[in-house]
C-alpha cells in the first residue's frame, strides 16, 4: 500500500514514500529531500551463510550521472566502478547501522541506495543514510534502529545543519553525524583547525536534529513496520566455551600479555594448538572434528574477554602500557633518493612510508560524479600490502578500506596546503604501509606531513593523527575505559576506533568506527582531550626534532616553475591555430606549459633557463604595443625607405630611414641587416593601426 510521510529538516521538506516501487525487496523507500531523490532497498537471505564468523552486510551507494543530467564519458557511455565519493558514502552508511544488527546474525543483508536526482543544496548522502534507516526499520530484517543522520557546517562562526551548496563553500567544517535517540553512532569530518569544544558542540547540535529524525522514523515503523523474521543463531556453544575457559583461562591471561606482537602471535598460536590437542585427547577425534568451528569461536571469545577484562578491571594492556601511554615513536625524512619528498613514521609495530610527488597543475585528478567538484589537486593514496601483516598474498587493487584510509589522511592535510596561487603544483602523496599493528591511517597522516615538508611544500602547519579506543562493561555501559593509541588487538576486541587528525591548534579530520550501539557525549569529550594531548606530543617531541618546517628549497628533481598572467584575449595567440604556436614553444625550449582560462600560465622545466626562455617568447607574443613604449624586436625586411621590425605577437612596425639614428643615414644596409635585434620606441600608431618606430635618442652614435 502506497504511503507518504513528511517532516521539516533544516528548513527543507524530507519526504518518505513506500509501497510504490521495488515490491519484491524486504523493504523499499523513496527518499525525497528537496529535489534530491534516492531509492533505498534492503534485502536479506533466507538462511545464514555457512562457514563464516562475521555478519555479511553489504552497503552499496550507486551514483548515476543521469541524476545531474550528465552522460558518462568514455566509449561505453555507462557508469563503471563506483567513484571514490560513492565508496566513502557506502562506508558512512555502513558504520552506524552495522552495530545495531544482532551479533549472532549470519544471513546476508544488502542495502542498495540508488541516487536518482540531485539538488546540490540537499545532500544525497544524508538522504541515503536516512532512507537506509527507514527501510531497515520497516522491514522484517532484525535490526535495532532507528538511526538518523545530518551534515553540519560552520559558517561565519555559526553551526549550520545541512548547509546549502553556497554555505558549504564558506564552511570551515564538513561534518557528518549519525546517531540513535540516545547516542552518537558515527562521526566523519573534515575541518579547518576546528577547536575541540566547537566540534563537540557541533556534534551535540547535530544530535538534537537526529533525535527528531529518529522520532519521525519510529512513527513510520509503528504504522507500517513488519514483524522481524526469526533467524538461526550462530552463538558460541556455551558448554564448549566453559570447558575451554576453565582449563585455559589462566594461560590465556599470561600468554596474551606477551608485549611484542610477533612473540604474542607465536605463543597464542601454540596455545590454540595445545587446546585442540587437549580437546581431542579428552573427547576423541570425532568429537574434536565435529566441534572444530566451535573450538575456534570459543578461543576467540576467551581471548576477547581476557583482553577486555585486563583493561577494564586491572588497567593493564597486553603490551604493558598504561591506558594513557603511546607506543614507542620515531620518524625519519629524506630517506629515499630522487623522489621529491619522503617521510617514514613508526609507532610500535606500525610503520608507514609516505612519498610526495609534485606535478603540473593540469595533472590534477578529474572527477566525474554527481556533485559540483570537478577536480582536485591534492591526492592522498594508501596501500596495504599483505607483507605489512605478515601474510603471503599478492597485491590487488585498493579495497574500500584502503580508499577510506587514504581519504581520511587527505582530509586531514587539505586545510594546511598552500593555495594554487601560492604553490602552483598538483600534489600526490602515497602512503605505503610497511608494517601494521593498528592506527595505520593515523600513521599515514604523520608520515605524509613529513614527506610534504621534506619536499618543500609550504604547508601552513604540521599535522599529526592518533586513535583512541574504548572498552565498555557489557553488563554496565556506564562503566568504561578510554585508551590512547590503540594497537591491532585492542581495535579488534574493543568497542571504538576514534581517529582524530589535526594541528596543535585544532582538528582537521575525524573518523569514528564503533561496535557498540553508540557513544555518549562524555566519551566523545574524553576522546577529544586524549587525542589533542597525544597529537601535540607527537608534533612537538617526535616530528619537530626531525623537521620542524618545510624545506626552503624544492628538490632538484622537482620541475621548476614560472608563473605568468596574460590577458585572456591573448590566449588564442599563445596557442595558435591547432596548437601550432604553443607546440613550437615547447619544441624549442623543452618545457611543459599549462594555460588556464583566467590567463594564468604555468611553465614547468627541469632548468630555470628553459622556463625563462619560454616566458620571454610568450611575453613577446602577448605584449601590448603602446605609443611611447620601448621594445626589442628583430629586423625582418629592409627597403630603401627603412626597415620593418617584428615586435612579437604578430605586430610589425616601420623604422623609417630618417629615424634610424641621430646621425644621417644614407643607406639602411649601412646600419642594419635582416636578423638584427634592435631596441626601438613607438612614436606613433596611426588610425589604421600602423606602427611607426624610432631609434633616435635611444642610442648615441
Amino acid at each position: 500500500m502506497f504511503k507518504t510521510y513528511s517532516m521539516d529538516l533544516a528548513g527543507r521538506q524530507l519526504t518518505i514514500e513506500t509501497g510504490k516501487m521495488a515490491g519484491l525487496a524486504n523493504a523499499s523507500v523513496l527518499v525525497k529531500y528537496g529535489e534530491t531523490t534516492v531509492l533505498v532497498n534492503v534485502t536479506a537471505s533466507k538462511s545464514p551463510k555457512e562457514g563464516i564468523d562475521f555478519f555479511p552486510l553489504s552497503v552499496e551507494y550507486n551514483e548515476k550521472l543521469y541524476a545531474v543530467g550528465k552522460i558518462p564519458g568514455g566509449f561505453t557511455k555507462r557508469e563503471g566502478k563506483p567513484s571514490e565519493k560513492a565508496i566513502l558514502t557506502s562506508r558512512a552508511i555502513d558504520r552506524p547501522i552495522r552495530p545495531l544488527f544482532p551479533k549472532d546474525l549470519r544471513n546476508d543483508v544488502v542495502v542498495d541506495c540508488l541516487v536518482l536526482s540531485v539538488e546540490q543544496d540537499c545532500s544525497p548522502e544524508v538522504a541515503a543514510m536516512i532512507g537506509t534507516s527507514v527501510a531497515l526499520s520497516i522491514s522484517d530484517i532484525p535490526w535495532g534502529g532507528p538511526t538518523g543522520a545530518v551534515n553540519v557546517g560552520y559558517v561565519d562562526n555559526k553551526i549550520v545543519i545541512n548547509p546549502t551548496e553556497e554555505q558549504r563553500k564558506n564552511s570551515r567544517l564538513n561534518l557528518t553525524v549519525a546517531g540513535t535517540f540516545d547516542k552518537i553512532a558515527m562521526i566523519e569530518a573534515g575541518a579547518d583547525e576546528i577547536p575541540d569544544n566547537i566540534m563537540l558542540e557541533a556534534i551535540k547540535v547535530a544530535h538534537y536534529e537526529i533525535k527528531k529524525i529518529c522520532e519521525f522514523i519510529s512513527n513510520i515503523k509503528t504504522e507500517i513496520g513488519k514483524a522481524k523474521f526469526e533467524y538461526q543463531s550462530v552463538n558460541v556453544d556455551e558448554n564448549i566455551y566453559k570447558v575451554i575457559s576453565n582449563e585455559f583461562a589462566e594461560r590465556m591471561k599470561k600468554d596474551v600479555q606477551t608485549p611484542d606482537k610477533i612473540d604474542r602471535d607465536i605463543v597464542l598460536a601454540k596455545l590454540t594448538e595445545d587446546v585442540k590437542t587437549w580437546y581431542t585427547e579428552k573427547f576423541g577425534e570425532d568429537k574434536a572434528e565435529e566441534d572444530k568451528f566451535a573450538i575456534n569461536e570459543a578461543l576467540y571469545k576467551l581471548e576477547k574477554k581476557t583482553v577486555r577484562k585486563l583493561i577494564l578491571e586491572e588497567g593493564k594492556r597486553v603490551d604493558g602500557r598504561g591506558i594513557y601511554d603511546i607506543r614507542p615513536l620515531s620518524c625519519e625524512v629524506g630517506l629515499i633518493p630522487r623522489v621529491h619528498g619522503s617521510g617514514m613514521f613508526t609507532r610500535g609495530r606500525t610503520q608507514v612510508l609516505s612519498i610526495a610527488t609534485l606535478g603540473m597543475v593540469s595533472e590534477a585528478q578529474v572527477l566525474d560524479g554527481v556533485d559540483t567538484e570537478e577536480s582536485k589537486r591534492y591526492m592522498h593514496q594508501y596501500n596495504f600490502p599483505g607483507y605489512s601483516v605478515g601474510e603471503a598474498k599478492p597485491s590487488r587493487a585498493p579495497g574500500r578500506r584502503e580508499i577510506g584510509h587514504g581519504a581520511l589522511a587527505e582530509k586531514a592535510l587539505v586545510p594546511v596546503l598552500p593555495s594554487i596561487e601560492e604553490f602552483p603544483y598538483t600534489i600526490r602523496v602515497v602512503s605505503e604501509i610497511l608494517s601494521s599493528n593498528g592506527s595505520t591511517s593515523q600513521g599515514s597522516i604523520c608520515a605524509s606531513t613529513l614527506a610534504l615538508m621534506d619536499a618543500g611544500v609550504p604547508i601552513k602547519k604540521p599535522v599529526a593523527g592518533i586513535s583512541t579506543g574504548l572498552i565498555t562493561d557489557e553488563n554496565d555501559p556506564s562503566k568504561y575505559v578510554v585508551i590512547t593509541d590503540i594497537q591491532g588487538i585492542e581495535d579488534f576486541f574493543g568497542d571504538m576506533d576514534f581517529k582524530v587528525g589535526g594541528t596543535r591548534d585544532g582538528i582537521t579530520a575525524i573518523q569514528v568506527d564503533i561496535k557498540v550501539d553508540g557513544l555518549s557525549y562524555e566519551i566523545i569529550e574524553e576522546a577529544f582531550e586524549r587525542t589533542s594531548k597525544a597529537r601535540k606530543y607527537i608534533l612537538d617531541e617526535i616530528m619537530a626534532p626531525q623537521i620542524a618546517e618545510p624545506r626552503k628549497e624544492l628538490s632538484k628533481y622537482v620541475p621548476k616553475i614560472v608563473n605568468m598572467k596574460i590577458n585572456t584575449d591573448k590566449i588564442k595567440d599563445v596557442i595558435g591555430a591547432g596548437g601550432k604556436t604553443i607546440n613550437k614553444i615547447i619544441e624549442e625550449t623543452g618545457v611543459k606549459i599549462d594555460i588556464n582560462e583566467d590567463g594564468n600560465i604555468f611553465i614547468y622545466s627541469e632548468e630555470n633557463e628553459s622556463a625563462l626562455k619560454a616566458q620571454e617568447i610568450i611575453e613577446n607574443i602577448t605584449r601590448e604595443i603602446e605609443t611611447n613604449g620601448i621594445y626589442t624586436g628583430t629586423i625582418t625586411k629592409i627597403t630603401t625607405f627603412g626597415a620593418f621590425v617584428d615586435l612579437g605577437g604578430g605586430k610589425e612596425g616601420l623604422l623609417h630611414i630618417s629615424k634610424i639614428s641621430n646621425e644621417r643615414v644614407k643607406k639602411v644596409e649601412d646600419v642594419l641587416k635582416i636578423g638584427d635585434e634592435v631596441t626601438v620606441k613607438v612614436c606613433e600608431i596611426d588610425s589604421q593601426g600602423r606602427i611607426n618606430l624610432t631609434r633616435k635618442d635611444l642610442y648615441s652614435d
